[in-house]
């Protein structure tokens, strides 16, 4: 049985290793209370992941799970500054908007978009049988 392999580019690799250093500082600045920073935080992990997006645009699973990070991150920033002032009680409610749009581009990578690629793939690669009498007068 033969694997395809997956591989990414170095540079976008760095990139991805950026963005998780930046999402930890946002978040540990979060947990700490450290409102200054995590508010400062969330605009270059928010930028990072939109950056992260454009580069795997091409690659349609990257394309998909990447956009739900992006929703991901605005729900969590939202959430994160609307606790910072006091308000989650009465607005957290409003992170299922984004939280929903990134679990919508999941579920229509996994639900329609996978299923057809693999639907095309099998129609591409399918064996070609030869029937012996043709082979035979060749």
């Amino acid at each position: 049985m033969s694997e395809t392999l997956y591989s990414i580019p170095a540079r976008f690799r760095r990139i991805e290793n950026l963005h998780i250093l930046l999402w930890l500082v946002k978040d540990i600045s979060w947990a700490m209370l450290w409102r200054p920073l995590g508010i400062a935080m969330l605009v270059p992990t928010l930028t990072v992941a939109i950056l992260i997006t454009w580069q795997t645009r091409k690659m349609k699973s990257e394309l998909f799970h990447n956009l739900a990070v992006v929703f991901w991150i605005c729900a969590n920033g939202y959430w994160m500054i609307i606790e910072f002032y006091g308000y989650d009680e009465p607005l957290r409610i409003y992170t299922t908007i984004p939280f929903g749009i990134g679990l919508f581009f999941i579920l229509s990578y996994y639900l329609v978009i996978l299923p057809r690629e693999r639907k095309k793939l099998k129609l591409a690669t399918a064996p070609l049988e030869v029937r012996e009498e043709v082979a035979q007068k060749r």
